[in-house]
């Protein structure tokens, strides 16, 4: 059984709110993390966590243990989540919990919502003990300035709970099993297979390609070539034609993939695609990729990535160290982009 949570620290804060749907006595509640890093510190594994304010939720008041470094031995390399009733009552409640990892822009992240069974909570908690693994929530976008937001919906008593769509996931089976697969991409010589209607239902060109009036042209190839693009680069694409997400890329790959992915999105009519890459470049411009990432901003008048390579640039200890990079790859970024430096010099 878990130890019984302590109090927070005072330099790790929160912020919560709920909301309740009285009807069907169900509600939400949003936990947001603040001071990560210092609760990953503070509290070991199992034998501490971190007690945040009760909430109420049909007519019970509620808290939410959170475990940073797992409830238990075996799960040291997780953040774990209980849910507990407050004590002094004996009258348990039958209640469906949903946990889910929210992003940036308060949508919860696909690959990380669970749902526990339904259980009797009376005195003793339960909860996910391997909600998110730390290495990934910190490589991600998920946590910023040393904060994330974790949303949990709590459905009581005997009643159906509908879990998230996990539409997302059988389709992504689908495209690793390749089972029914119907077309094949020669792509930086690697081969990729794939199936039309899905792939058509995503993107206009390949709707075009293959049920439209290039189709006649292409229905005897033995395979699809693309050219102009790294393997690497496609599989990503795939990845998100199936699943409708970025895949999981370390802080080094990053500004890369996302760079070729911005681009195969305008190629391919994916406007969501190419909105979610530029969102993720804006996030992660540094001395490093500001270069590439003006240059891509100013060939496809992307004006917000432009703003904040400007923005960014208007750091003095910024534009200095752009100004030391070699000679080869500042004259490219001066004929790539000279309105900019027409602005940050002659303004």
């Amino acid at each position: 059984m878990a130890a019984k949570p302590a109090v927070s620290p005072p330099a790790a804060r929160v912020t919560t709110r709920s909301a309740i749907v009285a009807r069907n006595v169900t509600g939400h509640h949003l936990l947001v993390i603040e001071g990560y890093s210092l609760t990953k510190e503070l509290f070991l594994t199992g034998n501490l966590a971190v007690y945040y304010p009760s909430f109420s939720i049909g007519d019970r008041l509620w808290y939410i243990a959170y475990y940073p470094n797992g409830v238990n031995s075996e799960d040291g390399d997780f953040i774990s989540l209980f849910l507990y009733l407050v004590g002094g009552s004996d009258k348990p409640v039958n209640a469906v919990v949903t946990y889910s990892l929210l992003d940036q822009a308060g949508n919860p992240v696909p690959s990380h919502i669970a749902t526990t069974r339904e259980y009797e909570y009376c005195g003793k908690g339960y909860g996910i003990h391997r909600f998110i693994k730390r290495e990934f929530l910190e490589n991600s976008e998920h946590l910023k300035n040393d904060r994330f937001t974790i949303k949990c919906d709590i459905a009581i008593g005997e009643r159906t709970v509908v879990p998230p769509s996990d539409l997302h996931q059988h389709l992504g089976h689908l495209l690793i099993s390749q089972e029914g697969a119907d077309v094949t991409f020669q792509v930086a010589g690697e081969t990729f297979r794939a199936h039309r209607y899905i792939l058509a239902s995503r993107s206009p060109v390949f709707k075009a390609e293959f049920f439209g009036s290039m189709r006649e042209s292409n229905a005897s190839a033995p395979a699809v070539e693309i050219r102009d693009m790294e393997a690497q680069v496609f599989r990503a694409l795939l990845e998100f034609f199936y699943t409708d997400a970025l895949p999981e890329m370390t802080p080094e790959e990053e500004p890369v993939i996302c760079q070729h992915l911005f681009v195969a999105a305008d190629r391919y009519g994916m406007d969501r695609l190419k909105l979610m890459c530029e969102d993720r470049l804006r996030s992660i411009v540094d001395v490093a990729s500001v270069s590439n990432i003006l240059a891509l901003a100013e060939q496809y008048c992307c004006h917000g990535l432009r703003k904040t390579c400007i923005r960014f640039l208007e750091s003095p200890e910024a534009l200095d160290a752009v100004l030391a990079m070699p000679t080869d790859d500042f004259e490219c970024l001066c004929r790539s982009c000279p309105s900019v430096f027409k602005e940050l010099f002659f303004s």
